[in-house]
């Protein structure tokens, strides 16, 4: 299957063979250079200055040791680059264009001849393979993963390379491939890959490294003769002169300094704040717009996360008896101005949520593990529990009492026991922000006699316990595309759940979510894609591995007037390299 041609090669480029898509027909051919949410008029200038919370001491995003600067995807270009207006295409842009085998068994790619780093010095096919030799060695284990799928890679010519894959690949292997970015050989050649760096590689995206600091800010300069500015999937990006990113303690410092006018755009993620705290006096001047931009793209799954590799947890009863005493409608009423919507699936705001009974379909993929499921699985998808009054909050919590007693939890003089031992346990947080949540879950398990413990770390000892999967519960979040893939069996198979800093951070262990989540690269359709992640949304909540707490389905978007953006949303969502500052402000 040939895909693709360099721009300005329509005659070799039949239609719908330019992008290489998951599952369907490519949007655009290579004579069809509009793109819906992208305006190739917008004026070009101005700093772009935004919050990141936290801290980083790397620039290598591909390595998993350290905290890579926010923002480094700008300068990393890609064999191929994904557009937002699609769940899944890839259209050309580092490879001109790429021959598939008809099985999807092999991929070349052909670089396109003008592909250049920012030395000026040309992108060749020994970059490929010395970034893929490298990142299948030392990169983070996702690509480690995709990249060992490969049997041979061969080097047809200075700008042609060959990948022929192995046993195990699926159809969104090739895939995985033409997202790799693209790093110099002759800069990394001799250094250390696999370790924290604050030198600046050589690179080759649409900007660079201006300035840093480390921990403190990093500001990103847009390359004057990028090579690939004219190509389809970066007409109309890339408006902005320079992009900052002020790093933050906490996202409370970081809104104030946005209120001030140091920062010129904020994606609000707290609906609660959203709807209170946008009252200050550039605001009520016009100085700065507020908007709720929608989107088709499936939201974070926020949850209270259990660690089933620890006890109690590891007992279905507990997990299910602390669902029922989570009261979201407080929640969403008192901290979120009902905002929110409730999480009842682990793919919220998408078709990929299952709903109803399970349709023909989605039987065919789990009667083989009816002998093994819950009826639960069978039967239509209940919403989580409520508890919108005091009477249902009642029945919760004396259907949690029982579901404890079962499992060998009674109280004792006013704590909840078993063997002697007190049930007692962490909550683990990333963030202040979370903790006011934490702190009303934490009244309703203290009324059962349970202690809960909250603990707010830094975002290095966060992440360090969550790749080691050091804690007993923690509020964190999965996050799907529109076209899952390989990634869903790192987030919820058996042997992602004992290896260090992979997704699944429950400790999921289950034969038939194992089968069904490894089989969903595998589709042919998208119809039996969608089949396939209902079925196993339904796995998933029968196990009871999380409390899910709340999603919305928009964006946020709050910023200084000099900023505008094109008037059409991509179905995932804002895309701020299509955003531009104004040249006149009324």
């Amino acid at each position: 299957m040939p895909l693709a041609g360099a721009q300005g090669n329509e005659n070799i480029n039949p239609p719908g063979t330019f992008g290489l898509s998951m599952h369907g027909t490519p949007k655009y051919s290579a004579a069809d250079m509009h793109l819906t949410y992208a305006n190739p008029d917008a004026p070009v200038g101005g700093a772009l200055r935004s919050a990141a919370i936290g801290t980083f001491d790397t620039l290598n995003p591909y390595a998993i040791k350290g905290r890579a600067a926010l923002g480094l995807d700008l300068v990393y270009d890609r064999l191929m680059a994904r557009v937002w207006d699609e769940p899944f295409t890839l259209y050309p842009l580092i490879a001109e264009r790429a021959d598939i085998a008809p099985d999807r068994s092999a991929i070349t790619f052909h670089i396109n001849p003008k592909a250049r780093f920012h030395d000026g010095s040309r992108i060749s096919a020994d970059d490929v393979i010395f970034t893929f030799e490298t990142l299948k060695n030392e990169g983070r284990p996702n690509m480690r993963k995709v990249y060992r799928l490969v049997k041979t890679v061969e080097k047809r010519d200075d700008l042609s390379v060959h990948f022929e894959l192995g046993a195990g690949y699926d159809r969104e292997t090739v895939m995985i491939l033409a997202m790799m970015p693209v790093l110099s050989k002759t800069w990394w050649s001799g250094r250390v890959f696999d370790t924290t760096t604050v030198q600046i590689p050589l690179l080759n995206g649409p900007y660079k490294i201006a300035a840093f600091e480390p921990g403190r800010r990093i500001v990103y300069e847009r390359v004057p003769d990028y090579w690939a500015k004219d190509t389809l999937t970066n007409v109309g990006h890339h408006n902005f002169e320079r992009i900052i990113y002020d790093y933050y303690r906490d996202d409370t410092v970081a809104f104030e300094a946005f209120k001030a006018g140091n920062l010129d755009l904020r994606r609000e993620m707290d609906a609660g704040k959203w709807a209170s705290a946008y009252d200050f006096p550039a605001l009520r001047a016009g100085d700065v717009k507020m908007e709720a931009l929608p989107h088709g793209r499936p939201e974070r799954t926020r949850a209270f996360i259990f660690n089933t590799r620890r006890a109690p947890f590891d007992d279905i009863r507990v997990r299910r008896a602390l669902g029922l005493l989570f009261d979201f409608e407080w929640v969403n009423r008192n901290l979120f101005h009902d905002q929110y919507l409730r999480i009842n699936s682990y793919f919220p705001n998408s078709e990929l949520a299952a709903s109803g009974p399970p349709s023909m379909a989605e039987l065919a993929i789990l009667n083989p593990w009816k002998e093994q499921l819950p009826p639960e699985v069978f039967a239509a998808v209940k919403p989580a529990p409520q508890n919108a009054d005091t009477r249902q909050r009642r029945k919760n919590m004396l259907e949690a009492d029982h579901l404890l007693k079962a499992a060998g939890w009674v109280v004792k003089d006013g704590k909840r026991m078993k063997d002697g031992k007190i049930f007692r346990f962490e909550i683990m947080l990333d963030a202040p922000e979370n903790e006011k949540i934490a702190l009303h879950f934490k009244r309703a398990l203290d009324k059962m006699g349970i202690e809960a413990n909250i603990r707010v770390l830094d975002a290095a000892a966060y992440r360090g316990r969550l790749n080691e999967y050091d804690f007993d519960m923690t509020l964190y979040y999965w996050l799907s595309t529109l076209s899952p893939g390989t990634e869903q069996i790192l987030f919820w198979g058996c042997k992602a759940a004992q290896e260090p800093a992979r997704w699944n951070f429950a400790g999921i262990c289950d034969p038939a979510i194992d089968a069904i989540a490894s089989n969903i690269a595998q589709t042919q359709t998208r119809e039996g894609l969608v089949a396939h992640m209902r079925a196993l949304d339904r796995v998933l909540m029968s196990g009871h591995y999380m409390i899910p707490l709340y999603y919305g389905s928009v964006d946020y978007m709050a910023y200084w007037k000099q900023i505008t953006h094109p008037d059409e949303t991509p179905l995932y969502g804002a895309v701020l390299e299509t955003w531009w500052m104004k040249k006149d402000i009324p």
